[in-house]
């Protein structure tokens, strides 16, 4: 397993926490990543992921539910939920990650901590709002 691909996991363990809690504080992720203890080649790319995802959640939210097919964000499965607003992330503000690179690993990461059916759910947001909002800047 890749070292981003470790990064994505842990990152959705840590976001998924925090939306359970619905405690997004700077305490709780440090408390998240003492215990999930991301070895130091994963932390940095970890550590982006989560902040980034937290200070950008509205935006990457607002999105999410234009895409989502008259799903509503709080009747997405909590892991769907937090696997997809990883990739909206990276699809947005990591410019060094191909944008199907970023949607592959979200469906696999969706496949192997989800239900059967989540990787096309998946598949089928991160695909629209892909192809209406990245790919017209690139």
């Amino acid at each position: 397993m890749g070292t981003r691909r470790k990064s994505r996991e842990l990152a959705m363990q840590a976001l998924f926490c925090m939306d359970t809690l619905k405690n997004e504080s700077n305490e709780l992720m440090e408390r998240l990543s003492e215990m999930l203890n991301p070895p130091a080649d994963i932390r940095p790319f970890y550590l982006t992921l989560v902040k980034g995802v937290i200070e950008n959640k509205n935006d990457i939210d607002q999105l999410m539910e234009r895409f989502s097919s008259n799903w509503k964000m709080n009747r997405m499965s909590c892991v769907d939920r937090n696997i997809i607003r990883i990739a909206v992330y990276e699809l947005l503000y990591c410019q060094d990650i191909p944008p199907k690179v970023s949607i592959n690993e979200a469906v696999d990461i969706g496949k192997l901590y989800s239900t059967k059916e989540s990787g096309a759910f998946i598949n089928g947001i991160l695909d629209g709002i892909y192809q209406h909002h990245v790919s017209k800047t690139e």
